[in-house]
């Protein structure tokens, strides 16, 4: 036991470029605009506060089991991994580079809280650019795959742009959603939801919810070397569909669905048992293993 855990190497602990080292294959990372050729953000120094030269974004190009890939991967540990002007504006150059230079995948490291709100427009505008570079991608046919796992989860603008990936994998560590506990507390108050209650948290916007009700292609363990198997193999498999109306309909109607069967619920204790999960108290008990044996079983 003591040597599987010490072989573990977590995602969720981990910073930007120490999940590039364990996600790609050794020796192939290589940045675009590393620290040394970067700049920080002139906003946050406007208003004194401390910057960093890569504006908390890894971006670059690398392979993934022997075939191209590009990466960016945003650094949770600064500002909350929270998008800027040039934060925004380097994932975007880099999507935009995907559909010049047609890349296997972009993959997308996600751990951040949203919009960087001492930018306030200029982070706006840079989601917004973001989610259009995307669907370009996409649209050329190129997949873009989330990786959800980090401290910091994939909220707001970043909640937004995590669903208009191509798929998302996640941990059970990793959170997903578009408001924040912290920020639904305070608009709608602690009796709507008690972001101190880390267990209700994390069973509306974490890993295992997320993936019970379809939002998440995969769900894997908080290790490194899971995260590069699941991405690795969805890659091995995936297809990327042609744009579509028909799709759209389809996707929306399941939200619609959505909607009508969950919105009275206030935990996600709740919704399990709505899905037909005979003791939905045991979820979060169970490993991932059990979970998607678990789902594998639900009525579609």
């Amino acid at each position: 036991m003591k040597s599987l855990i010490a072989a573990r190497h977590s995602w969720f602990e981990a910073t930007a470029r120490a999940r590039l080292a364990g996600l790609l294959d050794a020796g192939s990372r290589h940045e675009i605009m590393p620290p040394a050729t970067s700049e920080a953000s002139p906003h946050l120094a406007i208003l004194d506060i401390p910057g960093a030269f890569d504006d908390g974004v890894v971006v670059g190009s690398g392979q993934l089991a022997g075939q191209p890939v590009l990466f960016a991967a945003q650094e949770g540990q600064f500002m909350g991994g929270a998008v800027g002007e040039i934060h925004g504006a380097k994932i975007v150059g880099l999507l935009r580079r995907a559909m010049r230079e047609k890349p296997a995948a972009v993959l997308f490291l996600i751990d951040s809280g949203g919009v960087r709100l001492h930018e306030a427009n200029a982070g706006l505008i840079a989601i917004s650019e973001i989610m259009r570079a995307v669907l370009a991608a996409r649209a050329a046919g190129i997949p873009v795959l989330a990786l959800v796992g980090g401290s910091c989860g994939a909220f707001g603008g970043m909640g937004i742009v995590a669903k208009l990936c191509s798929a998302i994998l996640i941990s059970e560590e990793g959170r997903l959603a578009l408001s924040g506990p912290e920020v639904i507390e305070t608009v709608a108050g602690v009796e709507e939801f008690d972001s101190k209650d880390r267990s209700l948290v994390w069973r509306v916007t974490g890993g295992k919810h997320r993936y019970l009700m379809g939002d998440c292609a995969s769900l894997v363990e908080d290790d490194l070397a899971a995260f590069r198997l699941g991405a690795i193999d969805f890659l091995a498999q995936w297809q990327e569909p042609a744009p579509s109306v028909a799709n759209l309909r389809v996707t929306q109607k399941v939200l619609e669905d959505r909607l009508a069967a969950y919105a009275s619920f206030r935990d996600g204790l709740q919704v399990w048992a709505a899905l037909g999960i005979a003791e939905p108290e045991a979820v979060p008990m169970l490993d991932r293993d059990e979970l998607v044996a678990l789902k594998e079983g639900l009525p579609t």
